[in-house]
């Protein structure tokens, strides 16, 4: 899955594990605005996101402690934001029964002229109309930028299943055109 030798976030989360809350303070202050857009990304909704990312600063201080660096600290973390994302859509679908709905990528960047803002909404259409299973591999492997292996471990699948899933996503879209 990598080399978690190289995690920039090692020393912080050995301190935060040990209880130092200025070490806590700062791995969140550090990944907050991540975890944030990634949860924005699959809800679709900012006050969504505003709400995820809350619940994920308060889980990350209650599992910090079984933090086992069996991958990147931030990729664990994002993890944790992929769980929070599904448990808040399953109550919320319990609860309001709404279909879901998501606008990957909205709002993240400003576009810079007429052509990129057709471009954002074309893929942002194109990537929401995909089935679940799609859109949560695209989010994690483009949106979030991680690895194949370091997206399957978030969701739990074969690394071969996260190529299999991007590559049908790839032939998905290009049949679009």
């Amino acid at each position: 899955m990598g080399d978690i030798g190289d995690d920039p976030d090692a020393g912080l989360v050995a301190a935060a594990r040990a209880g130092n809350r200025d070490a806590f303070e700062k791995l969140l202050r550090t990944h907050y605005d991540r975890v944030h857009g990634f949860a924005w990304q699959l809800t679709g909704s900012r006050a969504d996101a505003d709400d995820i990312a809350q619940d994920v600063c308060c889980t990350f201080v209650e599992k910090i402690g079984g933090f086992r660096g069996d991958a990147k600290f931030s990729t664990w973390l994002i993890g944790i934001t992929f769980n929070a994302c599904r448990d808040f859509k399953r109550r919320r679908r319990s609860f309001l029964g709404l279909t879901e709905k998501l606008t990957v990528l909205a709002g993240l960047t400003a576009p810079k002229d007429g052509r990129d803002l057709y471009d954002a909404i074309w893929v942002r259409s194109a990537i929401a109309k995909l089935k679940p299973v799609y859109r949560e591999t695209v989010v994690l492997v483009a949106g979030q930028q991680l690895t194949h292996a370091e997206a399957a471990a978030i969701l739990g699948i074969a690394e071969a299943t996260v190529s299999w899933r991007m590559s049908e996503v790839r032939r998905m879209l290009s049949a679009g055109d």
